[in-house]
């Protein structure tokens, strides 16, 4: 008799965006005749750029001639694209990453879930509080967090490292010594970052105490203020502790395209063994690459063009931003993110739970946010709104909330 996988089963109810989709799809059936306004999920609504549209149909008419035809992709990636991330997003910034450092993928958030496949199940996970739920959960389906307590909302195995008012919105060093720390800035849900002197700091706990910085940069384009890193290898000694992830999805819109890459240093080793050779064995046998038309349209955002291009985008998710923001607070809510991130994090009124937050948003504004108890203990208290919507969406969603 087969036998499943029975960390699956320790998991607390379905993934926090498939519980709020279900609930919105279920009040929309009830009341057919609302207009809901989606600033929930971080999904993008912008069209692509057009210079990556111009890149994809070469790249279709490529695949339809059989002298430019291409199959499977490289296990890499394709060195054009790789090349053109390691020029644009690290030289440009004064890190050295090597071209074959570079493994491309279909986003952050698949390689966020299996990057723990490298790694012994013995090892103990730090995580911010409130964080994307994608890292805690994947490590439980791999059994590597213990038990689920419901009452608390906390894994035993888990070091859940506040990040509340008091700090900023971002994390302290954590008491207990961890093996593997996710961090992710510009944060997601929250959108605060730390300084390149506090990452600092991360790094040089990480070298001390032996663990590795699961360093998750995809909002990174969204930064606007000095002193905010890019990259944790803009940190010294980085290379030698951290693993970075970064994305396509929010900076370019390639949320339905599918597009991103992970940087494994190849001095980043374990008792002499390379994390780098490790995970291009384990990227190899469960991966088949990419598909070269999108892998084409990644190097497009990286033109002149495509720059100017991406970041009117930027730009446009910003200004909602702004609006959410000062939207926000003029209705009297206590905010913050909206500056380097597409997210802005409110503190719920009337002391109501997350939860009956989203169900007053939903039932008396139409609009939906995330509940950020989804996002952990810490999120309790709090909500989380994208500015991935569009403009005039953005100013209605406001304008109701206002009125409540």
């Amino acid at each position: 008799m087969y036998k499943i996988n029975e960390n699956y089963l320790k998991l607390p109810g379905s993934y926090l965006f498939s519980m709020i989709g279900k609930k919105v799809n279920e009040y929309s059936k009830a009341h057919p005749e609302q207009e809901i306004i989606r600033l929930g999920i971080g999904d993008v609504t912008q069209p692509l750029a057009p210079v990556v549209i111009e890149a994809l149909h070469k790249a279709v008419d490529e695949m339809g001639k059989v002298e430019t035809f291409h199959g499977y992709a490289p296990e890499l990636g394709y060195e054009f694209l790789r090349q053109a991330i390691v020029e644009n997003d690290y030289k440009k910034r004064g890190v050295n990453i090597e071209v074959n450092e570079i493994f491309v993928s279909d986003g952050a958030k698949s390689d966020s879930g299996n990057i723990g496949d490298i790694f012994d199940i013995d090892n103990k996970i730090a995580v911010c509080d409130p964080v994307y739920p994608v890292y805690v959960d994947s490590n439980a389906m791999s059994g590597r967090t213990g038990s689920y307590d419901s009452e608390t909302e906390k894994w035993s195995e888990v070091i859940y490292m506040p990040c509340t008012e008091e700090t900023g919105f971002a994390p302290e060093l954590p008491k207990e010594e961890p093996d593997i720390i996710y961090l992710c800035f510009p944060n997601n849900p929250t959108g605060s970052t730390i300084n390149k002197t506090e990452l600092q700091k991360w790094v040089d706990y990480a070298l001390k105490v032996g663990a590795v910085i699961i360093y998750d940069a995809a909002y990174e384009a969204y930064i606007s203020e000095e002193d905010i890193p890019h990259s944790i290898f803009e940190c010294e000694g980085a290379k030698a502790c951290a693993i970075e992830l970064r994305s396509f999805s929010k900076n370019a819109g390639f949320t339905g395209t599918r597009l991103g890459f992970t940087v494994i240093p190849k001095e980043l080793k374990c008792n002499g063994v390379s994390l780098h050779s490790l995970w291009a064995r384990r990227h190899g046998t469960k991966f088949n690459g990419v598909p070269y038309i999108v892998q084409r349209a990644g190097e497009a955002v990286y033109s002149e063009e495509g720059k100017k291009q991406t970041k009117e985008q930027i730009a446009y998710y910003m200004n909602n931003a702004k609006v959410i923001r000062e939207g926000l607070k003029k209705a009297g809510y206590s905010v913050s993110g909206g500056i380097n991130a597409p997210y802005i994090w409110l503190k719920t009124p009337n002391n109501m739970t997350s939860w009956q937050f989203f169900d007053y948003l939903l039932e008396n504004a139409n609009v939906v946010g995330t509940p950020g108890s989804g996002f952990g203990p810490s999120g309790e208290g709090y909500f989380r709104l994208t500015s991935f919507g569009s403009y005039e969406n953005t100013v209605k969603a406001m304008e109701r909330i206002q009125k409540l």
